[in-house]
């Protein structure tokens, strides 16, 4: 993490830890980026089950889809020494917080409850650091999904892609009638979305982990990479005009109402679709990202405790078991679209989409294809994933060519190690 709070933070923790401990109540304070209308109405699941427990939720949203506004919001607390109970982090964020020491220690409860038996092994190594728990995983979610409208692709005699080859051939067949082919919000962290399907579906799983996991030279600069910014090319005729600066939510709306035949976006676009009474897998059809079958990009929601003073430390560990209860991970995840982070939830109540995504999880975890998310931080560091960011949207925005696109590439990386 490229800023220094650890001397401010941990003074002003302390000084106020005395205080904090003679006032203390049963309530959490949460920072986090749930604020569209899906998500929102996930958080109400914990509220309700930290209620039912005598603990008060203090909401502290902080709009913006990829988070970096939260980022913001969280090192401003931080360095004040004023830290929230939790706060929403992704994968690398939670790294990098620990590497600084500013969290908390949830390893008696982990062991407690066996967490170490019912987590992924791909997941721990973002919760736990030094054989201790620092963050709790809310979910797992999976950005390499196509949501399509499945009347839209009925009524026009289309089938889903299973390539980007097919891809291209369905979305001009929906262009030349009118329809926008592919709902999009340009903003950095969705374009990479759309990079990162492009990169595992046209180079496949060893490419994606050579170029993206560790950012090899000549995967970087190869011929394929060339043929993913060509794709990528491609894909930007396929959006409408006013994509710009739209939220991802929005975008998804478009898919709802048939305004635009497909979205490429992670699952929680089906908190989404079953906010809007429509059914996933029925309604709204899901299918993997054109080319990705077979591997399960993730990312997880954490909620990374700080510390707030002994006084609060017991409603900080019923937040951390409430959020690991099978009960919980199962309801919280049927309403925000994504996965249990356990594996010994029962999938029987969940829908057709997650029973796949479930199923597919399992198969990628056994052969190696299960994968950390770029656009999604669980990739790269953040330094190197804003400046991928960059050089994604830069391209996707403009006239840049593939060659220009792969060499600005492998100069922001060498920039920002």
């Amino acid at each position: 993490m490229h800023f220094r709070v650890r001397t401010i933070a941990l003074a002003a923790f302390f000084s106020s830890s005395v205080v904090a401990s003679a006032f203390a109540e049963e309530s959490v304070e949460v920072l986090h980026w749930w604020t569209s209308g899906g998500e929102a109405a996930a958080v109400g699941v914990l509220k309700d089950d930290l209620q039912k427990q005598g603990v008060t939720w203090k909401d502290m949203p902080v709009a913006g889809g990829g988070g970096e506004a939260a980022a913001t919001a969280l090192k401003a607390r931080v360095t004040s020494g004023n830290p929230p109970t939790a706060a929403q982090l992704l994968g690398m964020a939670v790294n990098e917080w620990s590497e600084e020491g500013l969290l908390g220690d949830l390893s008696d409860v982990a062991a407690k409850e066996g967490w170490d038996k019912v987590v992924p092994d791909a997941i721990k190594a973002f919760a736990v650091h030094d054989g201790k728990w620092e963050a709790v995983p809310v979910n797992i979610h999976r950005p390499n999904w196509l949501w399509i409208n499945a009347k839209v692709f009925a009524d026009n005699g289309l089938t889903p892609p299973k390539t980007w080859d097919e891809f291209n051939a369905v979305a001009d067949k929906l262009k030349a009638k009118g329809i926008i082919p592919l709902a999009h919000g340009g903003q950095p962290w969705q374009d990479t979305t759309i990079f990162d399907d492009v990169v595992l579906g046209i180079g496949g799983p060893d490419f994606y982990k050579k170029a993206i996991l560790q950012l090899d030279e000549k995967a970087l600069t190869s011929e394929t990479m060339l043929k993913v910014f060509d794709q990528m090319r491609k894909i930007r005729g396929y959006v409408d005009p006013n994509f710009s600066g739209r939220d991802w939510n929005l975008a998804t709306a478009m898919v709802l109402k048939g305004e635009a035949g497909m979205q490429l976006m992670g699952d929680w676009a089906k908190g989404e679709i079953v906010k809007a009474n429509l059914k996933p897998g029925v309604d709204i059809l899901c299918v993997t990202a054109p080319g990705t079958d077979g591997s399960f990009l993730f990312n997880t929601d954490f909620f990374a405790m700080f510390p707030v003073g002994e006084g609060k430390v017991a409603a900080q560990r019923k937040l951390a078991s409430s959020v690991m209860s099978p009960s919980f991970q199962e309801a919280f995840n049927k309403v925000k679209g994504s996965i249990p982070a356990r594996t010994d939830v029962s999938v029987a109540s969940f829908d057709a989409c997650a029973q796949k995504s479930m199923a597919d999880l399992k198969t990628a975890e056994a052969s190696g294809t299960m994968m950390g998310s770029l656009a999604h931080g669980h990739a790269e560091p953040a330094a190197i994933q804003r400046a991928i960011f960059d050089v994604v949207t830069q391209h996707f925005n403009s006239d840049m060519s593939s060659a220009d696109a792969v060499a600005a590439l492998v100069k922001a990386i060498d920039a920002a190690r």
